[in-house]
């Protein structure tokens, strides 16, 4: 399935609507499993729904230009991403508009949120910069990060997917974990 990723992206953005329909379908489950992963990180505050998410990241990758995906696994790691930033601003908007950046009318039901949503949405973005400072460093282990705690994939799947043994994946995973940490601890 790899081989023809690369190419249905290729295809898709030279403007082959066909293949645009079979990309998409052929990692359709996938995608939206990492959208639901990505949502549920996002805390039980974050009301954006699983289809709206997985349907912005794919417009946002489809209108990039120049960004080429050797295979599956480089897809779903950019997809991973594309979602984390759109779950991102979305918080920071709402945050924005929770401290009157946005005039809006709010119900006298008691429909506010939690005032935990404040403390998951700065986590969110902390763990966010640390993995953006992590892919300057080693994206290797980046993409791990992404792979892994994002897309869900195991790491026995991932060891297969990059052609190493398990106890790599487990020795890289444990590096990465180390370095986010580090780098979230910092001020």
């Amino acid at each position: 399935m790899d081989a023809p990723i690369g190419e249905l992206i290729r295809t898709a953005r030279e403007g082959d609507g066909a293949a645009a329909e079979l990309l998409f379908a052929s990692l359709y489950r996938e995608l939206h499993s990492i959208a639901e992963r990505q949502l549920r990180r996002g805390g039980s505050n974050l009301t954006l729904g699983t289809t709206t998410l997985l349907h912005e990241a794919y417009l946002k990758i489809a209108a990039r230009e120049g960004v080429e995906f050797a295979d599956r696994r480089h897809f779903l790691s950019y997809a991973s991403r594309a979602m984390r930033g759109l779950t991102i601003d979305y918080v920071r908007r709402r945050q924005a508009r929770k401290r009157g950046g946005e005039f809006h009318i709010t119900s006298a039901s008691g429909d506010e949120p939690a005032a935990g949503s404040e403390a998951s949405a700065a986590s969110l973005e902390d763990l966010s910069a640390a993995l953006d400072e992590l892919a300057a460093v080693n994206p290797r282990l980046a993409e791990l990060v992404d792979l892994h705690f994002f897309c869900g994939f195991s790491l026995v799947d991932l060891a297969g997917m990059r052609g190493v043994t398990e106890r790599t994946v487990q020795r890289d995973w444990r590096k990465a974990r180390l370095l986010l940490h580090h780098a979230m601890q910092s001020p």
